[in-house]
């Protein structure tokens, strides 16, 4: 059985610490995880500050790639991880850290896998959060509940770890995996649809993102599968065509 970190990314949307980002590289080597992914960084990957925190990770720092939106980050992941520390993330549903991982653990032999976490000072949007299948969030005190981005990465990164563990040990393991559409892939068949539900008049150009919203939620929740996207894409099509006949 493949190790579930063996082809997972660490994405970190906007980090703005040379430290923490340095200290997520060094994460990443302690982990096994090859490869590092910013999404518009705030700060210089090789800050001497980052290159000193990375130790053995200067190699992951060195290499990691940079993209300008978190859509164009997750475009070849199957399964996505988000993370979440705000009160104000509307109807979308967060999970626990362990529920989530014995999910993300599972046989997954042919997934892209990634974990994203938000900006140190406001997290991630909740249109960002919408592109993940998971939300976790972690537990702490309520008197102070923020995290330091390195901090929040070693506890996600330990979980993953100690639960494929017990799994390379168990014998009772399903060799079913289902591959979920990608983000980019559900993002392109939603914004046929919200074109098609608008024409028609099911959707109002006012409150259309918010039914969106709920529909991504429940479509995430569901781990839609490419050939199903498809499907609904299909059907959007030959709906418009008959519309305009």
């Amino acid at each position: 059985m493949r190790n579930s970190l063996e082809r997972t990314k660490i994405i970190l949307v906007e980090p703005l610490g040379p430290v923490n980002l340095g200290s997520v590289a060094r994460l990443c080597a302690n982990f096994g995880i090859s490869e590092l992914r910013l999404v518009a960084p705030r700060c210089n990957p090789q800050d001497p500050e980052a290159i000193r925190m990375s130790v053995k990770g200067k190699k992951i720092l060195e290499m990691a790639k940079q993209y300008p939106s978190l859509l164009e980050a997750v475009a070849d992941c199957n399964r996505v991880v988000a993370t979440c520390g705000r009160i104000d993330h509307g109807d979308i549903p967060l999970h626990s850290v362990e529920e989530t991982i014995q999910w993300f653990v599972e046989p997954s032999n042919h997934h892209e896998s990634a974990f994203v976490f938000g900006r140190e000072d406001r997290g991630l949007t909740n249109e960002e959060l919408l592109l993940a299948q998971k939300v976790i969030t972690i537990q702490t005190t309520s008197t102070y509940p923020s995290l330091n981005l390195s901090h929040a990465v070693a506890i996600v990164l330990h979980e993953v770890n100690r639960l494929d563990q017990n799994q390379l040990h168990s014998h009772n393991q399903s060799h079913y995996v289902q591959t979920a559409a990608s983000p980019k892939q559900l993002n392109d068949c939603l914004e046929d649809a919200e074109a098609l539900l608008l024409e028609v008049g099911f959707l109002l150009e006012h409150t259309s993102s918010a039914r969106m919203a709920k529909i991504k939620t429940l479509l995430q929740r569901a781990e839609i599968r490419p050939e199903e996207v498809s499907l609904i894409r299909g059907i959007l099509r030959q709906v418009k065509w008959a519309i305009n006949q």
